[in-house]
């Protein structure tokens, strides 16, 4: 399955964006979303979705590695 690695607004998608949304949406999602896109679907800050980021590759979430 290809990643898109752009949002529907334009943002390209970095890894952590990629991997944060497959833990957040479910790894099957073909839509991505960029941290400012996704803080508005998930009712959040893009500041508060950095620090789950930080708080999974700290876990040890494979997907962040």
């Amino acid at each position: 399955m290809k990643v898109n690695t752009r949002c529907d607004c334009g943002s390209k998608l970095d890894k952590d964006t990629v991997a944060l949304n497959k833990k957040l949406l479910g790894r099957q999602v073909k839509v991505r979303m960029c941290l400012s896109c996704l803080a508005k679907f998930s009712e959040t800050t893009v500041e508060r979705l950095k620090e789950r980021i930080e708080m999974f590759k700290a876990q040890g979430c494979g997907l962040f590695s």
